[in-house]
This record gives C-alpha cells, sequence and structure tokens, in this order.
C-alpha cells in the first residue's frame, strides 16, 4: 500500500542520516546505501554522508568503475570560514567541491563533422576553455557534489546528480557499455592513474632511464596477460611529460622562505596532515604524510613497533627534522611521517600526534602498534600511550652514538675509551652505589680528570641533562639494539643525501627540506620497498640500505662467536670476509659494549655488537630486565610493610597487578627482539632481594 512505503527524507532531515564508513580501503557508490532528497534544490538526488577524511577513497572507488573507468576532476570549489555564518543552513557548507566526470560534459565525438552539440561547448583557447585534449570530452553527465557540513566539519554531504556515465541522450558515452568505446581508449580511464604517476616519477627520480621504464612497464603489463586498463597503455609521450615536470620544478616557489612553504601547503593539501605557521605565540609545525607513508605505516607499523628519530640537522638546518619509523621484515627503517618544527619536538607533539593517529585509524579502526621507540626523555610520555595506545620504550641510540663519537675523537686511548663508555652505562642505569645521580657524575670525572677534551665537552652538553636520562631510564623501559641499527641505517641515509656539500647554500630553507624529502627519499625507499615486494631491479638495490647491521648480525654462525659465559667482560667474533681475522667485544650483551671492528671505530654500531646482545638473549646469560627488577621490589615492600588501612591495601594491590601485566607484554617486546637487558652490573640491594621470587619467565 502507499501508506506503507518509506517517505524520501527532506533537506532538514539529512542530519540524522547515519554516517556510513565501509571498511575497505577504497569504496563506491555500490557500497552505500543511498536516499533520495525530497524538495529543494537537490529534489530527486541521492545522498548520503561518510566521514570527510574519506572522501578520497569515495573518489578513488567511483573512478575504478569496472564498467565506465573514469578520473573525476573537480570542476568548481568553494571554501567558508569558520564563523562567517550566523545561522547556517541544514546543508551549509564550510568545504564545497564539484566532481565531474572526465569524459564530460561538453561532447566533442562529432566536432569534426560540425553534428556536435555547439550549445555546451566552450572554445578551444583562450577564456572559457578547459585544459585537456578535445577528443576525450564525450558528454558524460556523471557527476556529483560534495559538502563539508558547516554544522559538521567531520562530517561529507555526496550529493550524486547523476549517478549514470551517460550523454544527454542517456545511452552510455564511454566504458564498455558504448558500442562506438569498443576499442577505442574510450573504453579506459582518460588519464593514467595516481599510483602509476607516483610509480613513474619515483623511477625517474632515482635516475633509471625513459627506455629502462617503459620496457619494465611493457614486462608488468604481459606478466598480467595484456592491459586491461589506462595504465597499461603507459606511452614514452606519459614518461616524457613527467621528466618535464621534475626538470622545470624548483623547491623555491617564492623568494621568502615562509611564504614558499605556505604555497606547498596549499598545493600538496592531501600530503600534508598538520600545519602551524610560524607567530609571535605559536612555533612552525609542518606534518607531512604521502599515500604511500600512509600505507606503509598501516601495513608494517599494525602489530609492529613505530621509532621517532628527533632533532636530525638541529645544527645545520633552519628547523630540525623529526621522522617517524616502522621496520620492515628486512629489518629496514622506512620512514612513514615527517614532522619539521622550529621548537622542541617534545613541546608541539600533543597537538599533531592525535591527527596522525585518527588519519590512520580512519583507513583502518583496528590498527595498533605493539611498541613506540622514543630518542628523547624530555617527550610527553602521556601522550604517546593515550594516543597510540601501546607501550613505550626507551632508545638510547642517539646518546650511546653520541658519545661514542665523541670519545673516538677526543680520547686517544682505547682502554680509557672503553672503560669511560662502560663507566656511562654505570651512570645511566644507577650501578654505582653512590647516593645520587651527581655523585656518580663528580667520581667519573674524578677518575678520568685527565680527559679535559671530553670532560669539556661532556661539561657543556650532556651534564644538564644527565640526570633527565637517568630517569627516564627509571620510568621506561629500554630498547635493545637490533631495532637501534636499523635507526642508525636511516640517519646515516640522511645525512648523505641531506647533507651533501653541493646542497650547503639551500640548508637554511625548509622549502628544500621538504622537496628533498617528497621527492629523492621518499623516491629512494619506494624503491627498495618496491624491489623487495617484486624483484624488479635488483641491480639498482641499495645494498647498505637491504643489509643493516641488524640484518647482518643474523648471517653470523653462532659458532663463529667465542663467548665465556663465565667471564662476560669480553668476547670474540671471526670476521665472516676474513677467516683469519677475530673482532674483540669488551662489556658484551650491553648496548655500551665496545668492538675493535672498522665500522664500529667510526662510531656506528656493528653486526658482531647486535649479533652477541641475540646471543646472550638466546642463551641467557643476560641480567633480568629492569622493570622484572622493580616489580618484585614492589612485590616484597608491600609484603614486608602491609598497610593497615583496606582501602589503600587494596590500591596497592591493584597497582601490583598493572605492573604484573606490563611486565608479562614487556617479555613479549622481549621475544621479539626489542628490548635491552641490564648490564651485567645491578644495584647490590636490589640484588639481594631477586632470589627471593622465581625468575619472571
Amino acid at each position: 500500500m502507499k501508506g506503507h512505503e518509506a517517505k524520501m527524507p527532506r533537506m532538514e532531515d539529512i542530519l540524522n542520516l547515519p554516517v556510513q564508513d565501509p571498511p575497505c580501503a577504497e569504496f563506491s557508490a555500490a557500497h552505500i546505501n543511498w536516499k533520495k532528497v525530497e524538495g529543494g534544490r537537490q529534489g530527486g538526488d541521492d545522498i548520503a554522508l561518510i566521514p570527510f577524511s574519506r572522501v578520497d577513497d569515495f573518489v578513488k572507488g567511483e573512478s575504478a568503475n569496472e564498467e565506465c573507468p573514469a578520473s573525476f576532476r573537480i570542476e568548481s570549489r568553494r571554501k567558508r570560514p569558520e564563523g562567517s555564518i550566523s545561522k547556517p543552513r541544514v546543508d551549509g557548507y564550510l568545504e564545497y567541491t564539484l566532481y565531474w566526470c572526465s569524459y564530460g560534459p561538453e561532447d566533442y565525438r562529432d566536432s569534426e563533422s560540425g553534428l556536435g552539440d555547439s550549445s555546451n561547448s566552450k572554445p578551444a583557447t583562450g577564456k572559457g576553455s578547459r585544459p585537456g585534449r578535445r577528443h576525450m570530452m564525450r558528454g558524460c553527465l556523471c557527476h556529483f557534489t560534495i559538502k563539508r557540513l558547516y554544522t559538521r566539519p567531520l562530517v561529507a554531504l555526496i550529493i550524486y546528480n547523476q549517478r549514470k556515465h551517460v550523454d544527454k541522450t542517456g545511452a552510455p558515452c564511454h566504458g564498455i557499455l558504448d558500442r562506438d568505446a569498443v576499442g577505442t581508449r574510450a573504453m579506459y580511464a582518460p588519464r593514467i592513474s595516481e599510483e602509476l604517476r607516483q610509480k613513474v616519477m619515483s623511477m625517474l627520480y632515482v635516475g633509471i632511464s625513459l627506455d629502462n621504464i617503459i620496457q619494465h612497464h611493457m614486462e608488468v603489463v604481459q606478466s598480467h596477460g595484456g592491459p586491461h586498463n589506462r595504465d597499461d597503455f603507459l606511452t614514452r609521450n606519459d614518461v616524457r611529460n613527467m621528466e618535464r615536470v621534475i626538470r622545470n620544478s624548483s623547491h623555491v616557489l617564492l623568494d621568502n622562505d615562509e611564504c614558499s612553504v605556505q604555497v606547498w601547503v596549499q598545493r600538496h593539501q592531501k600530503h600534508v596532515f598538520f600545519f602551524q605557521a610560524n607567530s609571535g605565540s605559536e612555533p612552525f609545525i609542518l606534518g607531512i604524510q604521502t599515500d604511500w607513508q600512509l600505507q606503509q605505516m598501516l601495513h608494517h607499523g599494525h602489530n609492529g613497533s613505530i621509532a621517532s628519530h628527533s632533532t636530525f640537522g638541529s645544527k645545520k638546518l633552519k628547523y630540525p627534522l623529526c621522522s617517524l619509523l616502522v621496520f620492515d621484515s628486512s629489518r629496514n627503517a622506512i620512514p612513514v611521517a615527517w614532522v619539521i618544527t622550529s621548537s622542541s619536538i617534545s613541546q608541539g607533539i600533543h597537538k599533531w600526534m592525535g591527527i596522525l593517529v585518527e588519519r590512520i585509524r580512519t583507513k583502518d579502526p583496528r590498527w595498533r602498534p605493539n611498541a613506540f621507540l622514543i630518542d628523547d626523555p624530555s617527550i610527553e610520555i602521556c601522550v604517546i600511550r593515550e594516543v597510540f595506545q601501546c607501550r613505550v620504550l626507551l632508545c638510547l641510540w642517539h646518546v650511546c652514538r653520541a658519545w661514542r663519537r665523541s670519545l673516538l675523537k677526543k680520547c686517544c686511548n682505547l682502554d680509557v675509551q672503553r672503560e669511560m663508555f662502560k663507566y656511562f652505562g654505570q651512570i645511566l642505569y644507577c650501578t654505582k652505589n653512590r647516593p645520587t645521580v651527581v655523585d656518580a657524575i663528580q667520581e667519573f670525572m674524578q677518575i678520568f680528570v685527565d680527559q679535559c677534551t671530553f670532560m669539556n665537552y661532556f661539561r657543556r652538553r650532556w651534564l644538564p641533562r644527565i640526570e633527565l636520562w637517568v630517569n627516564g631510564i627509571k620510568t621506561l623501559p629500554v630498547a635493545s639494539q637490533e631495532p637501534n641499527a636499523a635507526i642508525e641505517s636511516y640517519h646515516l641515509r640522511l645525512k648523505e643525501k641531506i647533507f651533501n656539500d653541493l646542497y650547503a647554500n639551500h640548508w637554511p630553507r625548509v622549502d628544500w627540506l621538504i622537496h628533498i624529502l617528497t621527492t629523492e627519499i621518499h623516491s629512494f625507499y619506494w624503491l627498495e620497498e618496491y624491489i623487495i615486494e617484486t624483484g624488479y631491479f635488483e641491480n639498482l638495490k641499495d645494498m647498505s640500505f637491504t643489509t643493516n647491521s641488524w640484518y647482518r648480525a643474523l648471517h653470523i654462525p653462532d659458532a663463529d662467536v667465542l663467548l665465556d659465559e663465565q667471564n662476560l667482560q669480553l668476547a670474540k667474533v671471526i670476521s665472516q670476509t676474513d677467516r683469519t681475522m677475530v673482532y674483540t667485544i669488551w662489556n658484551p650483551g650491553s648496548e655500551f659494549c665496545y668492538c675493535d671492528c672498522s665500522w664500529s671505530r667510526l662510531g656506528n654500531l656493528c653486526k658482531h655488537v647486535i649479533k652477541l646482545v641475540m646471543l646472550c638473549k638466546s642463551k641467557q646469560v643476560s641480567r633480568p630486565l629492569l622493570s622484572a627488577q622493580v616489580y618484585r621490589q614492589a612485590l616484597l615492600t608491600l609484603l614486608q610493610n602491609p598497610p593497615d588501612d583496606p582501602v589503600v591495601l587494596d590500591h596497592a594491590i591493584l597497582h601490583v597487578t598493572h605492573l604484573q601485566q606490563d611486565i608479562k607484554g614487556l617479555e613479549e617486546l622481549s621475544n621479539s627482539g626489542l628490548l635491552q637487558p641490564l648490564p651485567p652490573e645491578t644495584n647490590p640491594q636490589m640484588v639481594d632481594n631477586v632470589p627471593v621470587f622465581p625468575r619472571l619467565h
């Protein structure tokens, strides 16, 4: 009966519609439940609500229509600032964007014979002309409107004015349903996809020739049975056009660096997840993440680890660079986001980190890492825990590398270097039986008082911050050496690319840093992952990338490691290239160990040190984790001094229970090679309490 028919919603009812968020990465109109609106300017049109952050996913999904492949261009766009309307309409917008199929609306199929629709045409050149090739226009009327709602800025209203790819007669005008298009390019999308464009641009940036790109593309097309879409028809002219774009591009968009950066941000909004211009009260912050980086973070970050490589270039660049890294199956660090800020990274982390994770979880609500590694103890740990909902580990790679390199430069005696470096570990882990950290530092400076050059550096650079690091180790578990090697490899790659003397004049400009990150460096990491995934271009593989110290350590046999478990003061590792050579490692199993190989003598983390860390863990010759000892100490204190107040007792038991859960999670991370065991020396008071409880393994 007519009375039981579902009524079409009126425009004022659109806010009552459900916000639809399909679980697939890209979705189309077929994945959405549409409602026809009654009355108003959009009477009879299909409408739906989706998260505004997923508009690009919808546009990509619609462009991948199997029957009518297309690419939707922005026909018109308008924006309004917040607060500009006192009484907004229910469909009032902050942003209005009209998308139209690139095969329309003009129709030039019969224009050469004069039979075309002249009333709907635009001039070929000059004012009113449309950029692009006229022969692409086939009168397609498919178009839709996206409105970012004024009253609900996180929601987008889709108004699909014409869902079918038809001309004014109602007949299909391109794709496989159009008989006239069969056997022509009109069967496919009019332009190559953004993914193929990014792929070709990356190949060009790393120096692959046009001929090799075309040959590789033909091999890929043949491997999946011939051409199936527009991407399969990549031509030499397409590649030449992209070569021309690269050749004519420049990082200087305006003479003023700050204005140039703002222009770049406006042109690349899809790659910017946070931007804050420099002002009197607020620092400059720019967060960059490309689509490829987003996919890598989704893939490798889920149930994996994320590391922060902060304050790179603080001495040479205008603003330091912070990189967020993930680790692939070959133990390589991949940058998945870059943050450039004029202030300390710890000051503005609460502003951009939540936005970045929200962007990730928009794609996959289940996404969650196992651990987040930080290299600066001043970072707000509570923000990371709240946003990423994972454990936070302290990475000592930065401080260990700085001390190791400074000792090599400022101290000539190898034995003294070794003892000083070992003493640093004892200070950081509070294993010296001294009342305070200050007392331990004073003793250190008295023992090595003759090392004047290094002591001057230590007082200036590290004395004001040493207590911050000690407190960080007391409160956070320490990451092991394995991920440190991957982070070091990334650090060295950045130095090689950015601090090339040819670019010295560009270092003071932020727009140049953005340009080299998003072109050369981004393309390098894209190519390396592409080689790993597909096996193509093996001859271009950078062995320094694919064989970092972590990865190379896996190929050292246990039999080549000479370790005396009764005396852990030193160990020896047989060289893999020259079997007559043996390297000596002092203080093995600790991040403060020392190796006499050439790579370590440059201040780097070598494969011999990491192999010993792995072996010590597998043979269980290392001390228990600091967190495990703290847990046992908390239990002892509770048993020896039970509170009289039952409420306090319940609270104490709850606290210890949480500690126990943390230890269980940390053991899982330890099994995956992310946690660092304590060095052999341990606080005597804590050691006395350890045997009371069985080992937590």
